[in-house]
C-alpha cells in the first residue's frame, strides 16, 4: 500500500474533488487546501511527501506561495495551472518546482509525474551505474554504454549527461542547465545548449530525431527519462 501523503492546494472545488478521488484510488493519503494561506499552514503542520500547487489562488500569487514553501520545504512541488506562458513555467521551475502541468491535464500523466517525483526524492543517493532501457551510465567511472557497446563522450558531454541522470524525470530549465554546466555567465546561451544536446542525442539515442531519453519541453528546457 502507498504510504505517501499529498497536499493539494487549489481553489477549484471540482479539481480538489477529482484529485482526491483519483489519488486515493492509488492509495495516496490526500490533504486539501482551498487557499494559499491555508495551504502553507497545512504544509507546515502535515509535512506532506509532495505538494500539488495551483498558481491562480485567490489570496496569494502561486509564485509567492512557491517561494515561501521553498524556504524550508525540500520535497517535490508539482505546479498545476491554466497558465501556460513560457515565462511562468520557467519562473516556477527556476524557483524550485519539480514539475509543471497545465490544466486540463490527463490524470494518467499526472500520476506518472507524481511517481517520478517521489522516486527521485526518495533516493538518498544516485547509484553509480544507472540503466535507462538500452542505455547505461556509470557516473563515477564516467562511462556510457548503449546496447552494451561503449560510447565515447567529451568531458562536457558527459557532464551534461550526468546532470540529466542525477535529475532524471524532472524538467530542467535551459538557464539551470547552462548555469550548472557552464557557469553564471552562460545562462542566456540557449543555442549553445541546443548544439550540445543535439550532439549528445546523436551518440546516445537510437533515433536522435525521435529521442527516447532527452525529451524537449518546448520553450522551457529538457527532461531525461
Amino acid at each position: 500500500m502507498n504510504k505517501a501523503s499529498i497536499l493539494v492546494i487549489d481553489d477549484e472545488q471540482q479539481i480538489l474533488k477529482l484529485l482526491k478521488i483519483n489519488l486515493e484510488n492509488q492509495d495516496y493519503r490526500v490533504i486539501t487546501a482551498e487557499s494559499a494561506r491555508l495551504g502553507l499552514m497545512m504544509a507546515e503542520n502535515h509535512a506532506p511527501d509532495l505538494i500539488l500547487l495551483d498558481l491562480g489562488l485567490p489570496d496569494l500569487d502561486g509564485h509567492q506561495v512557491l517561494r515561501e514553501l521553498k524556504k524550508w520545504y525540500q520535497k517535490p512541488v508539482i505546479i498545476l495551472s491554466v497558465i501556460n506562458q513560457e515565462e511562468d513555467i520557467v519562473s516556477a521551475l527556476d524557483h524550485g518546482a519539480t514539475d509543471y502541468l497545465t490544466k486540463p491535464f490527463r490524470t494518467s500523466e499526472l500520476l506518472a509525474r507524481i511517481r517520478a517525483a517521489l522516486r527521485h526524492n526518495n533516493k538518498i543517493a544516485i547509484p553509480d551505474c544507472n540503466r535507462f532501457g538500452d542505455l547505461e551510465v556509470c557516473l563515477e567511472a564516467r562511462t556510457v554504454h548503449r546496447n552494451d557497446l561503449p560510447i565515447k563522450l567529451t568531458h562536457t558531454e558527459f557532464n551534461l549527461l550526468g546532470l540529466f541522470v542525477r535529475n532524471h524525470g524532472r524538467v530542467l530549465t535551459h538557464q539551470y542547465i547552462l548555469r550548472e554546466i557552464w557557469g553564471l555567465n552562460a545562462q542566456n546561451e540557449t543555442q549553445y545548449l541546443r548544439v550540445f544536446v543535439g550532439t549528445l542525442r546523436k551518440k546516445i539515442e537510437n533515433n536522435p530525431n525521435e529521442p527516447n531519453h532527452i525529451i524537449t519541453e518546448n520553450g522551457v528546457g529538457y527532461r531525461f527519462q
